[in-house]
């Protein structure tokens, strides 16, 4: 793998994490459980694919292959996917999809932290306009953890079975692979594991107040940032996603 090509991946992970859980959160339009939290994670939701819009974009340009960030969102099939795993866990209730964009937040906050030291001035720049939004919306997650998880007694459970369901997806994050350490050296990407143990106090800080045990699973799932695997939730991801462009290859509004 030439340097091209590992920062070509390296913007696609960060690309795809973003635009698939956009995705995701945007299935509640309409169905949040009240009003205003509909409308707060629809708004969020616009705020990754926005993210996800810009990185794509700047991927496009470092692979020199003349394709866009629409190129990029909606014709490329699973296997060229490196989203990590936990960003395409389904919804299955609000309790799920608070505790999935908890955890998620919380690493994506201290990755962009990390981002703005980048070498590379585009990303850098990305990464520093995306901040104030991640920060919202780690502060909306982890309000919501706190409340359910310290809640009633069902809003307790809901909470802690979400958490023991989603954790073996957590590891991925912040477990370095070959184009995470050429990145890091290279000065363009995140240092991972100083953002694990920020991530780690993080997290068992907020468990804490919510009163949520952390579960004690050693083994963690991973191939979604690599492409090596992922799981068959991505491919209706997809289906749904792209079936516009699918349909009708081409057109244009």
């Amino acid at each position: 793998m030439t340097q091209q090509q590992a920062h070509f991946e390296y913007l696609l992970r960060l690309g795809d994490n973003a635009l698939i859980l956009g995705h995701r959160l945007s299935e509640w339009c309409g169905h949040g459980p009240v009003l205003e939290q509909d409308i707060a994670m629809t708004n969020i939701s616009l705020d990754q694919v926005g993210q996800a819009r810009s990185i794509l974009a700047h991927a496009g340009a470092v692979e020199g292959k003349g394709r866009n960030e629409d190129n990029l969102a909606y014709l490329r099939d699973v296997w060229a996917y490196r989203n990590v795993l936990l960003v395409e866990q389904p919804n299955e209730d609000f309790a799920f999809t608070m505790v999935r964009q908890f955890l998620f937040d919380a690493f994506n906050f201290y990755l962009h932290e990390e981002l703005k030291s980048s070498k590379d001035d585009q990303l850098r720049a990305i990464a520093e306009k995306s901040l104030k939004e991640i920060a919202y919306h780690l502060r909306f997650s982890s309000e919501w953890v706190i409340r359910l998880g310290d809640g009633t007694e069902e809003s307790h459970r809901k909470m802690q079975h979400a958490l023991n369901s989603l954790w073996t997806y957590t590891g991925e994050l912040t477990t370095p692979d070959e184009v995470d350490k050429r990145m890091q050296e290279a000065g363009i990407g995140a240092d991972l594991g100083r953002i694990q143990s920020l991530y780690d106090e993080k997290v068992a800080a907020i468990l804490q107040e919510a009163t949520l045990e952390q579960p004690p699973v050693k083994y963690m799932q991973s191939g979604g940032k690599n492409g090596k695997m992922h799981t068959e939730y991505l491919g209706y991801i997809l289906a749904e996603m792209q079936f516009v462009q699918r349909a009708y290859p081409g057109m244009e509004w």
